[in-house]
């Protein structure tokens, strides 16, 4: 009933890659296995992940969270990045949240467009 593929969400139909799976995967075990963080975890779901090279003897992994639940995993960031890390050894997590900008308001528009999805605040 519950997999790997509830803790990714793609855009748009999008498929995950391997990697991506794989890190879905981290964290569904984390959550099945870590009493500490299980109540954490449980609502939690990540947008993308990349492995990138940051010199020729080091790998990162980045996690991209949802703004929306930026604060979640801030409360349990220490933690998380511990076991993740633990899980690919050798590599350096870090979780960074996905921000998108938005075009200013129309004239007439009744929508205000909110401070953290304005260009400059997105790119600070």
């Amino acid at each position: 009933m519950f997999t790997a593929l509830k803790k990714i969400h793609k855009e748009k139909g999008a498929e995950p890659s391997e990697f991506e799976e794989s890190v879905a995967q981290a964290l569904f075990d984390l959550e099945n296995t870590n009493n500490e963080l299980k109540s954490d975890l449980k609502d939690l779901y990540t947008n993308s992940a990349v492995q990138i090279d940051v010199n020729n003897s080091r790998k990162a992994v980045i996690i991209h969270v949802p703004y929306r639940l930026r604060k979640a995993f801030r409360k349990i960031h220490v933690r998380l990045v511990r076991e993740l890390e633990k899980k690919f050894s050798g590599k350096d997590v870090v979780i960074i949240a996905t921000r998108r900008i938005m075009r200013p308001p129309r004239k007439g528009s009744a929508v205000k467009r909110p401070r953290s999805r304005t260009l400059t605040a997105v790119h600070e």
